[in-house]
């Protein structure tokens, strides 16, 4: 028997007034922002090259330098927080300044020992693992129900030096990694991974967790996580070797040095791997639905100079000036810290380092963001910093506490500037 509708007096002209009607009434939020629609975020993090060199004056890139940016927004005034290179991955994820071993890249693998806090809560102490009570955008996203991963590039190429999934040295021993070991029977690949641009396994919160072993992973995972949205993490962290990050070599300058594997370095092989992996990642389920693609640097150019001097008995020194240090955002040194700095570490009896940092900051280095919120050839010349990336990330997942710097008063976070559409 055929249905009838009490509502058949009202005519099709009628019912479609009262669904509209029915649908504006009963939707009482607002229509959601771009940067609430994002759901996926993935940073790739380069090494040591200022702004100008990057997005004016470098011949070596045109991908970065040319075809993203017209795909995006370029962040003109983006900047590193501090020198060197560890110190600006642990303030991308945890917010916390630099400490004297951080500024040094923690050529030892120490603890950070706290000794107590400052007005502000930041935890006072030296070294470089932190104690479990300080916490990460990590901890953050599991507490909130998102999943997380970084992915290393080489990672576990040599066991002995480093596990494939979670790899650091010994609390307490010497920092293996810095030293990149070529191609050879023993390690076919070779191992071009530095722990100090992991920034996962510098926090006892992370690595006393089963979590690091699970999602603290070689690169070579990810593009079998990108097939499918659900495998894919809310948050991914990439980075490259030493050799396609941009830090080593760049086949260029009198000696034409390149990276000990032979290929060229700096920002070739670095645009080389951003048109490797950014289509990849652009391609993805997860990218394509609500996705955001942050390429950024660590730190500006940093080494002006370096010199070497031998001292009455015999030691060499080798003198390193670190410049760009340039800073934004009202930036503080932090209370570990005072400037200017002056570090010494010795490598071996006979030798050691003298650092010399004159300011806080890391400097300007510009920024890329990709994402189907962002209308093509965006230009952003709002200042920014890696406390700024940390707080955006923060407020994409609607987490409320900012961690560390990020919660400095008046500190800038992605906005209308960068999200247009």
């Amino acid at each position: 028997m055929k249905k009838s509708s009490k509502f058949k007096w009202l005519g099709s002209a009628g019912l479609a007034a009262m669904a509209a009607l029915v649908v504006a009434c009963g939707s009482s939020s607002p229509a959601l922002t771009p940067q609430e629609k994002i759901k996926h975020v993935f940073v790739i993090t380069l090494e040591n090259k200022d702004y100008n060199d990057t997005f004016v004056s470098s011949t070596q890139n045109p991908y970065l330098q040319k075809t993203l940016p017209t795909m995006g927004a370029l962040l003109t005034q983006y900047y590193g927080t501090g020198h060197a290179s560890l110190t600006n991955y642990v303030a991308m994820l945890s917010g916390q300044p630099v400490t004297p071993e951080t500024a040094a890249d923690c050529t030892t693998f120490s603890d950070f020992v706290q000794t107590g806090a400052s007005a502000d809560g930041l935890p006072v102490g030296h070294g470089c693992v932190y104690p479990a009570s300080v916490k990460t955008l990590a901890d953050q996203l599991k507490t909130a129900g998102f999943t997380w991963r970084g992915y290393m590039e080489d990672m576990g190429n040599d066991p002995t030096r480093e596990n494939a999934t979670c790899g650091h040295p010994v609390i307490g021993t010497v920092d293996q990694t810095n030293h990149q070991l070529a191609p050879s029977a023993a390690v076919p690949k070779g191992d071009q991974y530095a722990a100090r641009h992991n920034p996962f396994v510098y926090f006892h919160s992370i690595i006393d967790s089963p979590d690091c072993k699970t999602n603290v992973v070689a690169l070579d995972k990810l593009e079998n996580d990108l097939a499918k949205i659900d495998t894919t993490p809310n948050f991914v962290f990439i980075t490259p070797n030493v050799c396609n990050d941009g830090h080593d070599g760049d086949g260029t300058g009198a000696a034409g040095k390149g990276c000990i594997d032979g290929q060229p370095g700096g920002l070739k092989s670095a645009d080389e791997f951003l048109k490797l992996w950014v289509p990849k990642i652009m391609a993805s389920e997860a990218y394509k639905k609500d996705g955001l693609l942050i390429i950024n640097f660590d730190e500006g150019g940093a080494v002006g100079s370096q010199t070497v001097t031998v001292d009455s008995s015999g030691k060499q020194h080798i003198n390193v000036t670190y410049n760009s240090s340039e800073a934004c955002c009202g930036q503080q040194a932090g209370p570990n810290v005072t400037y200017p700095l002056t570090l010494t570490f010795p490598v071996s009896a006979t030798m050691q380092y003298d650092l010399n940092f004159p300011a806080p900051g890391g400097g300007r280095t510009g920024a890329v963001l990709l994402s189907p919120f962002i209308k093509p050839g965006t230009v952003s010349n709002v200042g920014y910093n890696h406390y700024s990336l940390l707080k955006s990330i923060e407020q994409i997942f609607n987490i409320k506490e900012y961690l560390g710097y990020a919660n400095q008063a008046g500190l800038a976070s992605f906005g209308d500037d960068v999200y247009s559409k």
